[in-house]
């Protein structure tokens, strides 16, 4: 039986392609650059692609999916998010869609953490002093920051990201509380504080992490008027949709002093960033890195591969569909 088609948009994981490169005939991206949506049409269809494995950032909106041969089945996105997919599109066509959920909670909870930690101890500046040959020696006020026993973390967003965070949170002594859609069970909320008003969540919190989906729902979120809500000195990090935030506002509020600090590891428009975050001394900014280890990578991988496997070997439907 001759194997499916399988078009690769960008470079994956070795695990992930040697089993491709296993159960498929695979048309790899060498170059390892985002294809725009013409490319990524135009090479399905060279190619006779049953399936996709595309990732975040791959432009499959409603003009490439149109775009897309008949013979194409399945979109398995190497993400949980689907905002670079025009599901109802797809849908139209009758091209099955799949994500990767509950493989890159603790890994994404993890740089939330990472971020937390490094906003309230001033560790961006810490490292770009020391880079630049600027420490003179140890000085009894030399970039204090904050500790973070006895604070408010403000989780937007209690889901699998979320609850993850807040079991790292408890380690270190911090009180929880959220905000969410709706009010989860107690056996989930594990003594969590839940607000059912986005006022009094963000005035209760002395650090606010932020897990919200983008969309234009979400855009802009954490706007000047959110922000104000805050404590003076408050913490904001977000690990989720950068479209969710005021990049103006935010930018703002920390060169104003109304945020001590800020960690970002997401930014609409991504890869280019707001140009004032460049510039701002008290954010650290790392690179989308939420779901970056090799554990998690190879995970995501293999989940979209079960995914490629049920629908274009087994003739079923996909384990984890989306839309």
């Amino acid at each position: 039986m001759t194997k499916p088609v399988l078009l690769l948009t960008r470079r994956f994981p070795d695990a992930v392609e040697a089993r491709a490169q296993r159960d498929y005939i695979t048309i790899p991206n060498p170059s390892d650059t985002p294809m725009d949506g013409a490319t990524l049409a135009t090479a399905a269809k060279d190619a006779g692609a049953q399936g996709i494995l595309c990732a975040a950032g791959d432009p499959l909106g409603a003009a490439t999916i149109a775009a897309l041969p008949d013979s194409v089945k399945l979109l398995a996105t190497f993400s949980v998010g689907t905002d670079h997919i025009d599901l109802a599109a797809a849908r139209a066509r009758g091209i099955a869609v799949s994500n990767t959920p509950d493989v890159l909670s603790v890994a994404t909870a993890e740089i939330a953490f990472l971020l937390i930690l490094a906003a309230a101890r001033r560790g961006g500046e810490s490292e770009r002093m020391l880079r630049a040959g600027e420490w003179a020696g140890w000085a009894p006020t030399q970039l204090m920051g904050v500790t973070l026993e006895g604070k408010k973390l403000g989780i937007l967003g209690m889901g699998r990201i979320g609850q993850a965070l807040a079991k790292m949170a408890r380690g270190f002594g911090m009180e929880i509380h959220y905000r969410n859609r709706k009010q989860l069970p107690p056996e989930e909320a594990a003594g969590a504080i839940y607000h059912a008003d986005d006022a009094a969540f963000l005035g209760a919190i002395d650090v606010l992490s932020m897990h919200i989906p983008g969309g234009e729902a979400t855009r802009n979120w954490l706007d000047a008027r959110k922000i104000a809500l805050l404590k003076r000195g408050a913490i904001v990090v977000n690990t989720g949709r950068g479209t969710t935030v005021d990049d103006v506002a935010l930018c703002e509020a920390l060169t104003k002093g109304h945020l001590r600090a800020a960690g970002l590891d997401v930014f609409a428009g991504e890869p280019k960033i707001h140009p004032g975050y460049l510039t701002t001394p008290n954010l650290v900014l790392l690179p989308h890195l939420g779901s970056a280890t090799i554990e998690t990578r190879d995970a995501m991988g293999f989940r979209c591969l079960d995914n490629l496997d049920a629908v274009l070997l087994r003739g079923a439907a996909p384990p984890h569909p989306v839309g």
